[in-house]
């Protein structure tokens, strides 16, 4: 068998293993590209926070002999707080006026925390905790947090322990991350690019580009090999 032949065969078992991966890269590519990424991010959703405001100057607060990581004032929605950031990753506000700690944060505080900075028009809907060890999909942080979820199918999570929403939603966020996850082959996580089926795709899939510019110029000159000149007309005198 010649080169050429083998080298077609190859290319056609090729296009057929990773066409079905090109495709879903094709899709998935456009659905990601389909919407600007501030829209699908709900960028406007939320108001930027209020401006500090201390009437008198701020008092440590009593951190009860634990390790600080981090220390921060912030503007919540009952007003400026300490935000604590401990050694073990977790979090806790204080009271800047008396430094008392503040308890983490309930359903109540959650919706008030997302809706004195909410610019859309939706309602909220439910309140829901989240647990630590087994966060929702469209989160997956190992945090207390409470889920806030809107009537337009927007969800957004606040931190039970800093009072943060730390994330938010909407509804095209969650099939754009279905999406991103197709893309990059890891529906589970949808976080690991380097994964082993992506890695190996992408290799069968430069080795059929390779060959199909190999076989180009070989295929154009078999072709200009079998062309046979046209033959002259007899010329019929008038």
């Amino acid at each position: 068998m010649s080169t050429r032949a083998t080298l077609r065969r190859w290319h056609m078992w090729l296009g057929w293993l990773v066409g079905v991966p090109m495709l879903f890269w094709t899709v998935s590519g456009l659905v990601m590209v389909a919407r600007p990424i501030e829209e699908v991010r709900g960028t406007a959703l939320l108001r930027d926070p209020a401006p500090l405001s201390l009437s008198k100057p701020a008092i440590a607060p009593r951190v009860e002999g634990r390790a600080v990581e981090s220390l921060t004032l912030a503007q919540r929605s009952e007003g400026p707080r300490w935000v604590i950031g401990f050694s073990d990753s977790s979090s806790r506000l204080a009271d800047p006026r008396t430094g008392q700690l503040l308890p983490t944060l309930g359903a109540a505080e959650a919706v008030r925390e997302v809706m004195s900075r909410y610019s859309g028009k939706a309602k909220v809907e439910a309140v829901a905790r989240v647990d630590p060890a087994n966060p929702p999909v469209d989160f997956n942080r190992p945090v207390a947090a409470w889920q806030v979820r809107m009537d337009d199918g927007t969800h957004f999570y606040v931190d039970a322990g800093s009072g943060e929403v730390a994330a938010k939603r909407t509804r095209f966020w969650r099939f754009y991350d279905f999406m991103w996850g197709l893309h990059i082959m890891d529906l589970q996580d949808r976080s690991d690019t380097h994964n082993p089926w992506i890695v190996t795709f992408a290799l069968l899939s430069l080795a059929m580009v390779v060959m199909a510019i190999v076989l180009l110029p070989m295929a154009t000159k078999r072709g200009s090999k079998v062309r046979r000149p046209r033959e002259a007309r007899p010329t019929i005198p008038s």
